[in-house]
């Protein structure tokens, strides 16, 4: 994995260095003590893996990564526990309170790795399921049980069949229309994306499913009607 640090405090920056030295399936690309420099570095270059300080001058870490449109997995570093939960809202992947002990870095990394494997291999039409992120933990989804998905601002809700509560992730409709197979979903809405297999009927630009509730069909999405009526 390729990662970046940031880190306007020079003994947390050269410890990070060193537990990312001793940890051969990072590489560790570029540091800053400056936020700023930082943020106009992960702008035009990719990485697998940010750990970013939170408390920093003229720019803090939340607000460095709540700006970059395409995030790597986030890794926060702060004396603070305070920010937990602007680090849950972002949907960064561990919180690490300072001083960070070697054992502590090794569960983070162990997770970072978990997940950048499964990116890297992950099939979704063949196994019938995604892996989305959801409250700091990897939730399976499987396609059959998803009733439809509703985008909420930076987020979206993916409402099931089997569970009350839908499974909150942050990510767009776009996004996650890019890794569900096209032959099963459709976007009937800026708001929505239904399975074709959910819906019962269609009337009036309505989207009646099979568990009774209604969606709209937005002028975007009519050629929807047709698609479904094929299938």
């Amino acid at each position: 994995m390729k990662c970046v640090a940031i880190d306007d405090e020079p003994l947390a920056l050269d410890l990070l260095e060193k537990y990312i030295s001793e940890c051969p399936a990072i590489d560790l690309v570029k540091t800053f003590d400056d936020a700023i420099e930082g943020a106009a570095y992960l702008k035009s270059n990719t990485v697998d893996l940010l750990f970013v300080d939170i408390n920093m001058p003229d720019l803090s870490g939340l607000a460095l990564v709540a700006q970059l449109d395409k995030k790597p997995m986030v890794i926060f570093t702060t004396a603070h526990k305070k920010y937990a939960h602007q680090g849950f809202e972002l949907e960064a992947l561990d919180y690490l309170l300072k001083p960070i002990s070697k054992e502590r870095f090794e569960k983070a990394i162990a997770k970072a790795l978990e997940l950048f494997q499964y990116k890297r291999s992950r099939q979704p039409e063949v196994a019938g399921s995604i892996i989305v992120r959801s409250e700091y933990k990897m939730v399976k989804v499987v396609l059959d049980d998803i009733e439809f998905i509703e985008s909420m601002e930076d987020y979206i809700k993916i409402h099931l069949l089997s569970i009350k509560h839908p499974v909150l992730t942050l990510m767009s409709l776009k996004g996650i229309l890019e890794i569900l197979p096209e032959y099963r979903f459709s976007r009937i809405h800026r708001s929505y994306i239904v399975p074709y297999a959910s819906v019962q009927s269609i009337q009036n630009r309505k989207v009646k499913l099979l568990t009774g509730r209604e969606l709209t069909i937005s002028d975007s999405y009519l050629n929807f009607i047709e698609k479904w009526k094929a299938r």
